[in-house]
């Protein structure tokens, strides 16, 4: 997500698309999230990139993921945290499925996919900046980035956000 965030953020400035005010006043904590996730970083593994609730289908007997355009192998924190950020799941919520996911509770790991949803919603702001100022569909993406951005400055700016850093850089 962080070369993604640079192209996103590249393309936005150079068509001169809207941008969130306040966007560039959140890099200090992305360019600290990619340094502190680098202390400890982890093998990559297959990813859809994009687990947001509309990518799963339920038919009643089974549930299907759809839309891999973006898929590839990536940090399998980014998959677990990208998935609780796009469907707002609680912290409780995300510990749940780090665990299911590692077989045991993982303190680093909860707080790693903690942190990665937090980049990609970052990320994702730029998307949706994108979209709106270049889509042809009738949709409100401005909206919707200014969701991503809205969790993203939420957790950026928490006051809890230096010990997340922290926290992600030890092994349990």
């Amino acid at each position: 997500m962080f070369d993604i965030q640079r192209g996103y953020l590249a393309a936005a400035r150079s068509r001169g698309f809207r941008i969130p005010a306040g966007y560039d006043d959140l890099l200090p904590p992305f360019t600290a999230a990619q340094k502190a996730l680098a202390v400890r970083a982890t093998a990559t593994v297959p990813c859809h990139n994009d687990l947001l609730a509309a990518n799963f289908i339920d038919d009643g007997d089974r549930i299907w993921l759809i839309d891999y355009e973006l898929s590839g192998n990536n940090d399998p924190c980014f998959e677990l945290g990208n998935i609780a950020a796009e469907s707002q799941l609680s912290g409780d919520a995300l510990a749940a499925l780090v665990t299911a996911y590692y077989g045991r509770p993982r303190r680093s790991m909860i707080a790693r996919a903690r942190l990665l949803g937090l980049v990609g919603m970052y990320g994702w702001t730029l998307w949706g900046a994108i979209q709106n100022g270049a889509s042809p569909i009738e949709y409100d993406f401005w909206s919707w980035a200014m969701e991503r951005f809205e969790g993203a400055a939420a957790g950026f700016t928490a006051t809890d956000f230096p010990a997340l850093l922290e926290e992600i850089q030890h092994d349990d």
